[in-house]
């Protein structure tokens, strides 16, 4: 048989030490602990006695740590500590990470919340602090200076064994429907609701459930300045009322929504003029066009439809805009007798934006131009969904509901410490600040490194021609930077 050449001579021997295979847990680690999360998780879980009683605390953290480097249950969590064995001695095993989220009733739930949100205030206050500051989203090219963005959506998460809540959704699938909130600026998931796989996309108590969960999150500053975007599934008039109500003397809050079409909606529409229609801009401020079936280029249009249709019963200061945009083959299936007698399909935005005003220190930010992009800007949470889908939610891993319910509260933690370790040390790093799970894990997390001792100080060795080596090292010097909180 002809050799390969590679391995020739070539011996295998599983006789190593000091190995460490996911040397990337030292970032996620280390960022808990000076942030003092793992602290203050161990005052909040109960707490035992005994030699063999272990911090629930920091057990929940290495199952965070396990999470966002992949594991999908507390078995493959403890076999990912087994990597770890040379920087953590005693590995947290199975049985313990289980009785830890057995531990977390709902009592245990609302303490650990508490931490969390005092936590996200100081992880906070350091992001404002690194080098260009807090995060500000862009839409059309105009910066958001100053405004906070909650984005809601729910998902599937899919399933094939009786597990308690599963049930048939309206995709036709059969398991979960998660409800969460993510902050637009810093992709931080803040507030996650497990529910039964029927429960209804516009459900106003579970919204409201939601919102307030992560409103007690967001360290929002004395009159700040927060706006709500959440997609046309959601839409309800109580939920609207609700959206108008959240706004306060300390805090101002913009909301903007779907909305259902009906006939009302078309015979209003129908009523505007030619010339009341404007391009639609993309994101980045250009035109937005998409090529139609005979080659030429149509431009996407919005109008204002607020001094058309009849919004009495409605929020106070509430508008309408329109957009309209030419049907795909996808879509004609679904179109209406109107929209098959135009030729164009419809959508229509709801808000509280006021038209002259806008949103305060914008620019033009009131136009239905700008309400629009800024609604489809909305379409990013599709991505955090895949991100936390691929950080602990894709898969839940007990047939107890409760269980369930304590490991989706572990995988917000998870997505916490991954978002905290790209804000505030990966900063200057995009490529690896931006990256998806899986590339930031095969670049950084996973990275596979050697462990010394001598002379009073452990180095972990890592391979000096890894292209992101220089990135690892310059996080960990970071994360030894951080001001240790308490």
């Amino acid at each position: 048989m002809k050799t390969t050449g590679w391995d020739h001579r070539l011996v295998v021997r599983a006789d190593g030490k000091n190995l460490i295979g996911h040397a990337g847990v030292v970032l996620l680690r280390k960022v808990a602990d000076r942030v003092g999360l793992t602290r203050a998780l161990a005052a909040a879980l109960p707490r035992g006695s005994g030699p063999g009683w272990r911090d629930r605390g920091m057990a929940l953290v290495q199952l965070a740590c396990a999470i966002a480097h992949g594991a999908r249950n507390v078995l493959e969590a403890e076999q990912l500590q087994q990597h770890w064995r040379a920087l953590f001695p005693r590995p947290v095993s199975d049985s313990t990470l289980r009785r830890t989220l057995e531990a977390i009733d709902g009592p245990v739930v609302a303490r650990i919340e508490r931490v969390r949100a005092a936590i996200r205030r100081m992880v906070w206050t350091l992001i404002a602090l690194r080098p260009g500051g807090f995060p500000w989203i862009a839409v059309c090219g105009r910066v958001l200076t100053g405004w906070y963005v909650l984005d809601l959506d729910a998902t599937m998460v899919t399933c094939t064994s009786s597990k308690q809540g599963a049930a048939g959704t309206f995709k036709g699938s059969y398991g979960h429907h998660p409800l969460g909130a993510w902050v637009a600026n810093t992709r931080e998931c803040v507030a996650m609701l497990l529910r039964p796989g029927n429960a209804a996309s516009n459900d106003v108590a579970d919204h409201k459930s939601v919102l307030a969960a992560a409103l007690r999150q967001l360290p929002l500053p004395l009159w700040s300045k927060l706006l709500v975007r959440i997609d046309g599934a959601a839409f309800s008039h109580a939920l609207l009322e609700h959206l108008q109500a959240l706004t306060t003397s300390r805090r101002r809050v913009r909301w903007v929504t779907g909305w259902a079409i009906n006939t009302t909606d078309e015979q209003a529409i129908a009523l505007l003029p030619e010339n009341v229609w404007t391009a639609a801009l993309r994101q980045d401020g250009e035109v937005h066009k998409i090529k139609g079936p005979d080659g030429q280029w149509l431009s996407y249009q919005v109008a204002e439809l607020t001094g058309v249709r009849d919004l009495t019963g409605w929020p106070t200061g509430m508008r309408l805009i329109v957009r309209r945009v030419k049907p795909s083959r996808r879509d004609e299936k679904k179109l209406t007798a109107f929209e098959k007698r135009t030729g164009w399909r419809y959508q229509i935005i709801a808000t509280n934006i006021p038209a002259h005003h806008g949103l305060s220190g914008i620019p033009a930010s009131g136009q239905a131009w700008f309400v629009d992009a800024l609604y489809r800007d909305h379409a990013e949470v599709e991505d955090c969904v895949k991100t936390i889908k691929r950080v602990g939610l894709g898969l839940l891993p007990s047939k107890s509901w409760q269980l369930n319910a304590a490991w989706v509260l572990a995988a917000t933690i998870a997505a916490d410490l991954d978002a905290w370790t790209r804000l505030l040390l990966l900063h200057d790093e995009p490529e690896l600040a931006a990256a998806e799970p899986e590339t930031i894990r095969m670049k950084l997390y996973h990275l596979p490194a050697r462990l010394t001792a001598h002379a009073r100080t452990r180095t972990l060795h890592l391979d000096r021609t890894w292209p992101w080596a220089h990135a690892f090292t310059t996080a960990w010097q970071r994360a030894t930077q951080l001001p240790a909180l308490t």
